[in-house]
């Protein structure tokens, strides 16, 4: 997706998709990063056509998925993100799927899936 970005596509294919690929993408809409996606259903994991808009600087998945406590949400944002003004870093909670900020104001902690600014 990123590097489709880069070239100035509109559109990107990702396969294979799962219910973590589309909530983690259901955030990016939220935050205005990508335009609308779909899901195509092919009987096999099936894939998901992504509408690119030009917001997207950066995006990318951290492997393994660390621990994170809600006391070191800022040492990861300040690692993992450019400035603390925009960006946002994907957790994965016993709350469900949510961005850093979310995470800070209920005060749950989580693995770390990814990011995008």
């Amino acid at each position: 997706m990123y590097n489709a970005e880069k070239r100035g596509k509109r559109q990107v294919l990702i396969r294979p998709a799962s219910k973590v690929v589309v909530k983690f993408l259901r955030l990016m809409q939220a935050h205005g990063y990508i335009g609308d996606f779909e899901y195509v259903d092919d009987h096999r994991s099936g894939k998901i056509v992504i509408e690119l808009n030009g917001r997207l600087n950066k995006c990318g998945v951290i492997s393994p998925r660390y621990d994170l406590g809600h006391s070191e949400i800022e040492a990861w944002v300040a690692r993992l993100l450019p400035s603390r003004q925009f960006g946002h870093i994907i957790l994965t909670t016993s709350q469900g799927i949510m961005d850093h900020e979310e995470a800070r104001k209920k005060r749950v902690g989580g693995k770390v899936l990814g990011f995008f600014y």
